[in-house]
């Protein structure tokens, strides 16, 4: 399973929605993620386009740490898609954040 708190992952949703992919303040808020979280982030992205099954999350998880070549931050950034692609990677592996993002459209 991902090694990242579903409301991590919210946040980076709605800051792609907000802001842009490239955006500084995206890009700051994934490079503050520890390299777990991280990993995670772009293994969920990789099941939200269907470069791996839902049922492949361990070897995605496996190869995000193995292919890893440049900051994650810069790797997601060229991404417009980005948002989309965490959303259906978390619908993918049976993820509700509903909640979370209920809790973050309050602020």
């Amino acid at each position: 399973m991902l090694d990242i708190a579903n409301g991590k992952v919210v946040r980076v949703i709605a800051l792609a929605r907000e802001y842009g992919p490239d955006h500084p303040r995206l890009m700051d808020y994934i490079a503050g993620l520890n390299e777990d979280e991280q990993t995670s982030l772009v293994a969920c992205v990789w099941i939200g386009r269907d470069s791996f099954d839902a049922s492949e999350v361990e070897e995605a998880l496996r190869t995000a740490r193995e292919e890893r070549t440049s900051p994650t931050e810069s790797y997601l950034a060229s991404m417009p898609e980005l948002a989309d692609y965490l959303e259906s990677g978390m619908e993918a592996l049976g993820l509700d954040v509903s909640d979370e993002e209920d809790d973050l459209s309050r602020y």
